[in-house]
């Protein structure tokens, strides 16, 4: 894997280590984490200071309601162990994929998608895009994150290659574009339709669910 130079904002990181983030989001810097070890150490250092400042609440009472279910589930079977990550889908990935590998979806031009999930917080999506192909120009509505996890891809923003990722607020309009070297394969999430330039992708883009 080439240096990552593209990181995830303080801002997501917090949100993310809080449990405050939209879980199409979470799926990205979770999956950034598990490939890039200055994030993960920062991660972990704000859930250190985060413990700490817990550690100097004074501690509520419990109802006895409260305890009783707390008993309750701690009786119940073990959860199955988390997935795996396989091949270039590290373990995030894998388990909004079920542990199967994906299947794309044809969206024109070579380029395929599988939506992991999508509901009023946003979707998360898989995209594969072929050498030198380009996505369709346009802005965002949204936040839009994109991770790397094959090849790279190049627009207004500068070079993304394996680890990066794009953060894309309602400020950029761009048309990335996957690098030679092989298929571009990304993680990305929107909490907002994309606002596409071309009249054909704009058409689409009930159909796809972009």
């Amino acid at each position: 894997m080439t240096a990552i130079t593209h990181h995830v904002s303080d801002e997501l990181l917090d949100a993310f280590v809080t449990g405050s983030l939209a879980h199409p989001f979470a799926v990205v810097v979770a999956a950034h984490l598990s490939l890039c070890d200055a994030c993960r150490a920062r991660a972990e250092a704000a859930e250190m200071l985060g413990g700490m400042l817990l550690d100097r609440i004074a501690p509520a009472a419990v109802s006895r309601g409260a305890q009783d279910r707390v008993m309750a589930a701690l009786d119940h079977a073990p959860p199955a162990p988390p997935i795996a990550g396989s091949g270039i889908f590290p373990a995030p990935v894998m388990q909004a994929l079920d542990g199967r590998p994906p299947k794309w979806r044809m969206l024109g031009g070579g380029i395929r998608q599988q939506i992991l999930s999508a509901d009023a917080d946003g979707s998360v999506r898989l995209l594969y895009i072929p050498p030198g192909r380009a996505v369709p120009e346009h802005s965002h509505g949204g936040l839009e994150l994109t991770l790397v996890l094959q090849g790279s891809f190049s627009d207004s923003e500068g070079r993304f290659g394996t680890g990066d990722v794009e953060i894309a607020r309602n400020d950029i309009d761009h048309q990335p574009i996957a690098g030679p070297e092989g298929p571009c394969i990304c993680l990305a999430a929107t909490d907002a339709p994309l606002r596409f330039r071309a009249l054909i992708p704009r058409l689409l883009q009930p159909l796809f669910r972009i």
